[in-house]
């Protein structure tokens, strides 16, 4: 087999399922409904490579819009690595993407460090990284309805419209993602809430059930104050297992929660662009919503 031989396609469904198994093995814990939400948000963001009528590697390329795309689950087959197929599926995704969006808008991506070389011959840019933190719930930590009875402005994230969610999600998404975000927050076995401040959504968060533990993401908040709110009730949900968060390193308050609940950096990843970083309300950012999707 030769480079020749590899096709570049759509994935199907059972294929989908194969890529969050393989991510699964990889170590990169995904959740446990990520398959689904990613497919039902845009199917057309799985792109397959095939040799010989086998599939051997893929990744994600979703476009919001075309205003922003986000590469991610760039995964090729641990028996077909070092033949530079990885490469050929790699710059594939890269020029469907920018086909998908309109001229000049940006790509993002969270690459693990290794690669980041990779990715800047790529004409990727590095911008931050974005590093995970891990904690085991101790014996003593508030219930969730415990921390929502002592703090009236954490409320269920589903009696604040949901034109007002995705308002605040845009000041910390580079581009509007209402089908995506619409069903993150409801997925089954998750808890998202929100943190309502005179009369005004000062933040959200959701997490989710994985293959191991739980995770937070997104967390989105005005301040530390209702960050700390939400971490805590959020993390409650996660009390028979492991916690996870995705933190930006360049913000000083996230880094400063994990710190003080005792989290452990256990991952990272270079968040890295394509063409101009987007403006964010950074300081919102406490928490990222997933790896694979932005």
């Amino acid at each position: 087999m030769t480079l020749s031989d590899l096709t570049i396609r759509a994935m199907t469904r059972r294929e989908a399922d194969r890529l969050v198994e393989w991510a699964a093995n990889e170590g990169w814990n995904p959740g446990l409904h990520d398959a689904d939400l990613f497919w039902e948000a845009e199917p057309n963001a799985f792109i397959a490579a095939e040799m010989d009528g086998e599939l051997i590697g893929g990744g994600t390329i979703a476009s919001y819009g075309g205003e922003f795309g986000f590469m991610g689950f760039f995964i090729v087959r641990p028996d077909w690595r070092g033949q530079g197929l990885g490469d050929r599926l790699w710059q594939n995704r890269r020029e469907m993407l920018l086909s998908r969006l309109k001229p000049g808008r940006p790509i993002g991506m969270d690459g693990v460090f290794t690669m980041q070389d990779y990715y800047a011959r790529g004409g990727f840019v590095f911008a931050h990284r974005d590093l995970r933190f891990q904690f085991t719930i101790p014996t003593d930590w508030p219930t969730t309805e415990a921390a929502m009875r002592a703090d009236a402005a954490l409320v269920p994230l589903s009696e604040v419209p949901f034109a007002e969610i995705a308002a605040y999600d845009r000041s910390c998404f580079p581009a509007p993602r209402e089908p995506f975000l619409e069903r993150w927050i409801a997925q089954e076995g998750a808890l998202s809430l929100g943190f309502v401040k005179d009369g005004k959504l000062a933040g959200f968060g959701t997490i989710r059930p994985c293959r191991e533990g739980t995770k937070i993401g997104p967390l989105f908040a005005d301040d530390d104050e209702a960050a700390e709110a939400l971490f805590c009730a959020l993390a409650a949900h996660g009390k028979d297992g492991l916690v996870t968060l995705d933190v930006p390193e360049t913000h000083p308050g996230a880094m400063a929660l994990v710190k003080r609940h005792g989290l452990r950096e256990v991952f990272g990843c270079a968040r890295m662009y394509l063409g101009q970083a987007p403006e964010l309300d950074e300081k919102r950012i406490y928490g990222i919503t997933t790896f694979e999707l932005g």
